[in-house]
């Protein structure tokens, strides 16, 4: 169960986000779950199953933020960050694990197209 109901925020360039998050999502099982156009802007939610993570267009938050994605595998992670990297996010901690947090804690972290630290985490021993 997710521990949160939904959250998103604006990015700077809709199509350019949006296409770095369908690539990199996609190897997490994460896919476009909703998209539609309203007053003034657009938005998409992704999801496994449900629209929890949504990006729309907008003004890009001043600040940056850190979203950690749940994988199902250590391979999911090393795919999701490959196909980030591909879609033109930043390395900031290729796939490995980080045993400060936890003993099984393996992830991988990229910057996002506005700047944000966008991570794949699985806790799985292997």
């Amino acid at each position: 169960m997710s521990i949160f109901d939904h959250m998103g925020y604006a990015v700077g360039d809709f199509a350019k986000s949006a296409a770095f998050y369908d690539a990199a999502l996609g190897p997490l099982g994460i896919k476009r779950a909703a998209e539609f156009e309203y007053p003034g802007g657009q938005v998409i939610g992704y999801g496994a199953e449900r629209p929890e993570f949504w990006v729309n267009s907008g003004e890009a938050l001043k600040d940056r933020v850190h979203v950690a994605f749940a994988a199902p595998t250590r391979t999911a992670v090393d795919a999701f960050y490959k196909a980030a990297l591909a879609a033109g996010g930043s390395d900031n901690g290729g796939p490995g694990i980080r045993d400060q947090y936890t003993p099984t804690y393996y992830a991988a972290y990229v910057i996002d197209p506005d700047g944000h630290n966008i991570e794949a985490v699985c806790h799985a021993a292997e």
